[in-house]
């Protein structure tokens, strides 16, 4: 009961003021705890903020429209909805620069909550090439980062709308790269 409050409290301090505000005391106040009760499981923020970041994103719901352009219109919207709750800055401005800095960090952010978003997108590229509606030569790798890479600029660089408009176009953008060439009346290619 106290290893999962403890957990639950270190990522919503994170959510309020920031991976670098966070101190071991404040989880175990937030967390009910005393500071011992801390300390014995994890020796430091860095490593309870790492086994914490695997438990936030453990599955991402993977749609199934009948169409990858309408799959990833609805894995975007809920890419959307994470970038628009107000505690994401925190959250994620907060952990990117962590990263920078903590390898412990880095692959846990790595290996969970950034893996399972891709590992999601993934499945539905590579159900878009079964069907037919995604070359069958696509980069994958290059086509997740093309879809993940503007949400992610606008939100800690620029500052710009993420919104609905950002994510259709963004995946039409996309879907239009990533379609099938169509052979032309001559047997060529266009």
């Amino acid at each position: 009961m106290a290893h999962a409050a403890i957990l639950n409290a270190s990522i919503d301090l994170i959510r309020e003021v920031g991976y670098d505000a966070v101190t071991m005391e404040g989880i175990a106040a937030r967390a009910g705890v005393g500071k011992a009760t801390v300390y014995r499981r994890w020796s430091s923020k860095e490593t309870l903020v790492a086994e914490a970041l695997q438990q936030i994103m453990l599955a991402v719901p993977i749609p199934n429209s009948g169409s990858t352009r309408g799959d990833l219109q609805l894995i975007m919207g809920t890419t959307l909805k994470m970038y628009q709750d107000p505690a994401t800055l925190a959250l994620l401005s907060g952990l990117v620069a962590a990263m920078a800095r903590s390898e412990m960090i880095a692959t846990a952010m790595r290996s969970g909550f950034v893996a399972t978003w891709r590992d999601a997108v993934r499945t539905l590229l590579e159900r878009g090439m079964a069907r037919g509606d995604v070359r069958r030569d696509t980069d994958v790798q290059l086509a997740i980062d093309m879809l993940a890479a503007p949400m992610f600029y606008r939100f800690l660089i620029t500052g710009a709308a993420i919104d609905e408009p950002l994510v259709r176009d963004v995946v039409e953008l996309v879907m239009r790269a990533l379609a099938p060439h169509e052979p032309n009346h001559s047997g060529g290619v266009r």
